[in-house]
């Protein structure tokens, strides 16, 4: 009865979350709104974070990282414009529900992580869902993923000061890339696209990341 009654209240809060959080604030895009209604995000979490799964902030996951708000995560792959046919690099795992996402979403993602602890309760988690359209990575994000190739979609889950150059290489023709850029305790949201090697940036909302810590992004 008490896991029945936690498994009630963790589908209203998922429910509030769709209703109030993201179709309230302008999530739209319909891919994005059911794949956040399938993910069960309280399997992200710390257990002792459970019952919040679906608070609308950011939430501690260990070695001083976080997984982000819901509604950010839906903004972010929102404004990524992830299509079945297009493969993701995702600089920071993390917990993996950002992954879960994208990987629903897209035809692969590959993600990268710097603490090896937290990519291997991501791959734990996204193997019980069944979730198997990822390639996983440890190492030093802002350097980029380590073979040599282009991606048509990226998106950089923690803060950096810029776009880290060996990432922008990456992106391809007419692709997207979306991360927190800013030097300072709050970035931007940021959307860039590349055309003919020029990145064409935009600006989305003011937001709080966690800084990416590498040779290209923030000194340790």
């Amino acid at each position: 009865m008490l896991m029945r009654n936690d498994d009630n209240s963790l589908a209203q809060a998922r429910q509030n979350m769709l209703t109030n959080h993201l179709r309230a604030r302008d999530i739209t895009d319909p891919d994005v709104l059911r794949v956040m209604a399938e993910i069960p995000r309280e399997e992200f979490v710390p257990p002792e974070q459970r019952g919040r799964a679906y608070f609308d902030g950011p939430l501690p996951i260990g070695s001083g990282q976080t997984i982000s708000q819901p509604y950010i995560v839906a903004l972010m792959t929102q404004r990524l414009r992830v299509s079945h046919d297009c493969e993701v690099l995702e600089i920071g795992t993390g917990s993996g529900y950002q992954t879960a996402i994208l990987a629903r979403l897209a035809k692969r993602v590959y993600t990268i992580e710097k603490f090896p602890n937290l990519s291997a309760t991501a791959q734990a988690v996204l193997g019980r869902l069944g979730i198997d359209n990822v390639e996983f990575r440890i190492g030093d994000g802002s350097c980029g993923w380590p073979e040599t190739r282009t991606f048509e979609r990226i998106m950089i889950t923690a803060a950096v000061p810029d776009f880290p150059p060996p990432v922008v290489a990456q992106l391809a023709e007419a692709g997207v890339m979306v991360a927190p850029v800013g030097r300072d305790s709050t970035q931007q949201l940021t959307v860039a696209e590349q055309y003919h090697g020029r990145l064409i940036e935009r600006a989305v909302c003011g937001c709080r990341f966690v800084k990416l810590i590498g040779e290209c992004g923030f000194p340790q």
